[in-house]
């Protein structure tokens, strides 16, 4: 058991051998043991240098062992769902020496990712997809006739969602020669029930029982009557009181587990005996997340993922300014606040309740808080049929996450004008976690859709008054607001309801207008403050400050629309069409996130790729009014 992270990197002889799996492969099993502890403990000294997801990884290390021992990767395909728990498989994979650059630009990603190596077969981030890409894969192998086999590891949180269940209802029909890996963190095994479930996973799983099992059913199958039917039963019913087996087998899965998921002399015979069933398997295994580190195993959410670990430095840093709360805190704050002075509100959350700042909120008013797992259809029609019966439902979901509930946004919450809060967190780019959490979309899928109002706060305190006029609004609004802290505004305790599609001046300045959508402002008047712009914040992207932009259509020659949101379809979007339909001619430059997926690193240093930095913006429009042979004063 490890209770602290190295700081040196520790020596790891036997990890030191394996440079893909196949090297994994020539050892004996009876090494794979010493291998897991060198394996968790040179996770723990590169985790530790980088900062990343933690506990996850940790607590499949032999599971990945054990997987690319019995299976022959790549050609044999391994699907991660979410892809958290990825590193272990990284570092087997012929990348332990890149692992210091993990989540860095032009590093390794934090999930799997196809462009980055042949072993990671699927690209991920959200959760409950590794089932449907598996079974896909399975199905192009059977069709292609290639003799290779499939696995998707699957945790038990992602197994909430309701399209993994769409999967293994697929799966059994087609009866797909695939294992699904049910990864359970959520529980202990106790010894008696540890033992007796080992005991019979054997036997479920062996050559014996299965050759026994099929022999079985073609002798039945020619006698008279129904035998099949009661043996059947028999052996279901048999199944059921040692392990939650009915469910799976019902769905048409033959269920093997649960077993320990640390124990590598039972997972690897295990794994090697499902590995020639035939049609769809599922093992269910019992894992314990931050495995091996005992702080993660008693605190598995604090170390769910964890920060760079500096050594301590020779000379001491120069004492830096407070950073204000996170976004996330000002809507938890909002959230108690305006709970406690209204009865109606109930909060609602897809399995984000620490990342979205609810955990005071679900502490003091647990009767009205929701988190209905990773399911986040679900979430918002269950928000529709709150919101019928007279409740103010405000749910807090990432930016990123909403994009997978938006048939229920627009055909159960806005075509009924229902009356739901958004709390759109992770708005904009989301820095070391990549493109599968940016919050890239919401802005052009939001603006769509009738009767949705879409706002876009520059700051804290302005965050917390649109909320609060969001929630005062009788039909759904959408707040956004990114990750991380603020420029440090003073926040008001009191609540102000501001005007629905007003924006407001922030600076005074000629020729040029910068329209501000969101927390690019402080950027926006640097920017400004060189080329003596005139700024607005205008805080709605539906409705649009339409007076405002008219105003600054007459007074400017050259309007220039901000925003951390794709261009195509975004605020500055808006902006053209409402300028096109009022016969305005005025010069429009939009900037806003480029026409790509923006890949991983710090948050800055992405916004300064997109140009969306004061000196980008800056040199945006320079390069624009140099183009049209503009003359541009700039302040020095």
């Amino acid at each position: 058991m490890f209770k602290e992270i190295p700081l040196k990197r520790p020596t790891t002889p036997l990890l030191d051998g394996i440079t893909a799996p196949a090297d994994l492969r020539n050892l004996d099993e009876e090494q794979l043991t010493e291998l897991a502890t060198q394996l968790r403990e040179y996770l723990l000294y590169t985790v530790g240098r980088t900062g990343g997801h933690f506990g996850a990884g940790l607590g499949v290390v032999e599971l990945t062992l054990a997987l690319h021992y019995v299976y022959n990767t790549p050609d044999d395909r391994l699907v991660w769902d979410v892809g958290h728990q990825c590193y272990p498989h990284k570092i087997i994979t012929g990348r332990r020496e890149q692992m210091h650059t993990m989540r860095m630009a032009d590093g390794l990603a934090g999930f799997p990712k196809r462009a980055e190596s042949e072993y990671d077969t699927f690209g991920v981030g959200h959760s409950s997809t590794s089932i449907s890409a598996a079974l896909g894969m399975a199905l192009a192998a059977r069709q292609k006739g290639e003799d290779r086999r499939t696995v998707a590891v699957i945790g038990d949180g992602a197994m909430t969602a309701g399209m993994a269940f769409e999967a293994i209802n697929h799966a059994a029909h087609c009866r797909a020669d695939m294992l699904v890996v049910l990864n359970d963190n959520q529980m202990s095994i106790s010894k008696n029930e540890g033992g007796l479930n080992t005991y019979f996973s054997k036997i479920w799983a062996s050559k014996v029982y299965n050759n026994i099992r099929s022999g079985g059913k073609e002798i039945l199958a020619k006698l008279p009557g129904n035998p099949k039917e009661l043996v059947g039963r028999l052996e279901e019913y048999m199944k059921g009181m040692v392990a939650p087996a009915t469910l799976f087998e019902e769905l048409g899965f033959n269920y093997i587990g649960p077993i320990d998921g640390h124990d590598l002399d039972v997972l690897v015979p295990t794994i090697r005996n499902m590995r020639e069933l035939e049609g769809p398997q599922l093992l269910h295994i019992i894992t314990r997340k931050g495995k091996g580190f005992e702080p993660a195993e008693k605190d598995p959410i604090g170390y769910h993922a964890i920060t760079k670990i500096e050594p301590s430095p020779v000379q001491p840093k120069a004492v830096k300014k407070p950073k204000g709360p996170k976004y996330q805190k000002v809507f938890g704050d909002w959230l108690c606040d305006t709970a406690t002075v209204d009865q109606r509100l109930v909060g609602i959350t897809p399995a984000m309740c620490e990342g979205s700042g609810m955990v005071e909120f679900a502490e003091r008013f647990s009767d009205r808080y929701y988190d209905v797992a990773i399911a986040e259809q679900h979430a918002l029609t269950l928000a529709a049929g709150m919101a019928c019966e007279g409740l103010k439902p405000v749910v807090a979901i990432y930016s990123t996450f909403l994009q997978r509930a938006y048939d229920q946004l627009i055909h159960d919450i806005a075509l009924q004008d229902l009356d739901v809060t958004f709390g759109i967190d992770r708005a904009g780019l989301v820095g070391e976690d990549g493109p599968t959490h940016a919050g890239a979309f919401d802005l052009s899928y939001l603006r769509c859709i009738p009767n949705m109002v879409v706002m876009a706060p520059s700051d804290e305190n302005e965050t917390r008054q649109l909320l609060y006029t969001g929630y005062c609004y009788s039909g759904p609004a959408a707040i956004r607001y990114p990750r991380g802290t603020g420029p440090g505004a003073l926040i008001e305790r009191e609540m102000r309801e501001l005007p629905i599609g007003k924006g407001t001046i922030k600076r005074e300045g000629k020729n040029i207008a910068l329209l501000n959508f969101g927390t690019l402002l402080p950027a926006a008047i640097a920017a400004a403050d060189r080329l003596d712009a005139s700024v607005a914040d205008m805080r709605f992207v539906k409705p649009l400050d339409e007076a405002l932009i008219l105003e600054l259509a007459d007074q400017h020659d050259l309007l220039v629309t901000l925003e951390e949101n794709a261009i195509a379809g975004g605020a500055g979007s808006a902006v053209n069409e409402f300028l096109q339909a009022s016969g305005r001619n005025n010069a429009v430059l939009n900037l806003g996130l480029p026409d790509e997926f923006t890949d991983h690193g710090k948050h800055e240093t992405m916004l300064a790729a997109c140009g969306l930095d004061a000196d980008g913006i800056f040199a945006s429009i320079a390069r624009l009014l140099d183009e049209s042979n503009q003359v541009l004063a700039v302040k020095t």
